[in-house]
């Protein structure tokens, strides 16, 4: 799809990728985009509309529907970091990164389909990791592979209604979350070039990284092997 003269949402679009998102959907042409944060900043740019979401919170999320009733591309970027290992983390705790990374991309999918359905269809993004595919990350690499199987689903849901569903996957991003990550790393500059990219070619799957592509030629092997060195 023309991202130039197009609205778009980008949850969490105020810091890290969600930032770079935000830059390079407007260098593509976008009109508006609107920048949700927990508490949003003002910005300078006009084209900029920042919006509060809490990804946890059913009305927060109707709140931002029913102010982007214009959007054609929704980024579903808003998550939080995960816990240690599996058998350490309380229901709870597993529970908070479930509500934000797997069920919060879903409340915004719902919430967005029939009004992307209304405008024509659209873009639906949602941006995963190479932990959706790799053991050891605990409850964040639960959150992000249910999250690559609700978007495989959403593509065939979305897809009469004219809306591309695009699947995001990456390494270490240069970001405050892997700040104390001593391991090779992207910008988040090249994964939002390389999202923007697949929304105006109509790809389906981003995958950034040569690490990425590595572990993904990799899924028919054993499934021993798909784990974090």
């Amino acid at each position: 799809m023309q991202i130039q003269d197009s609205v778009a949402v980008v949850t969490g679009g105020q810091r890290g990728i969600g930032k770079a998102l935000v830059d390079q959907l407007l260098a593509a042409g976008a009109r508006t985009v609107y920048a949700t944060a927990r508490r949003p900043e003002p910005s300078a740019d006009p084209r900029i509309v920042p919006v509060p979401l809490e990804v946890t919170d059913p009305d927060s999320v109707a709140r931002l529907a029913a102010t982007a009733r214009d959007a054609r591309i929704v980024v579903n970027n808003a998550g939080v970091s995960g816990t240690g290992p599996l058998l350490d983390a309380t229901d709870d705790e597993l529970r908070k990164v479930l509500d934000a990374n797997l069920f919060g991309p879903l409340r915004i999918a719902r919430a967005f389909a029939p009004i992307l359905a209304a405008n024509g269809g659209g873009a639906l993004v949602d941006v995963h990791s190479v932990l959706s595919w790799l053991a050891g990350s605990g409850a964040y690499g639960i959150s992000k592979a249910a999250l690559w199987s609700a978007t495989n689903s959403l593509r065939r849901e979305l897809a009469p209604a004219g809306t591309l569903v695009v699947g995001v996957h990456m390494g270490y991003v240069d970001t405050d979350m892997t700040r104390g990550i001593d391991a090779p790393k992207v910008t988040p500059r090249q994964v939002a070039a390389a999202v923007v990219a697949a929304v105006e070619h109509g790809d389906t799957e981003v995958l950034v990284d040569d690490l990425t592509r590595h572990v993904k030629s990799a899924l028919s092997g054993p499934v021993e092997q798909l784990a974090l060195a």
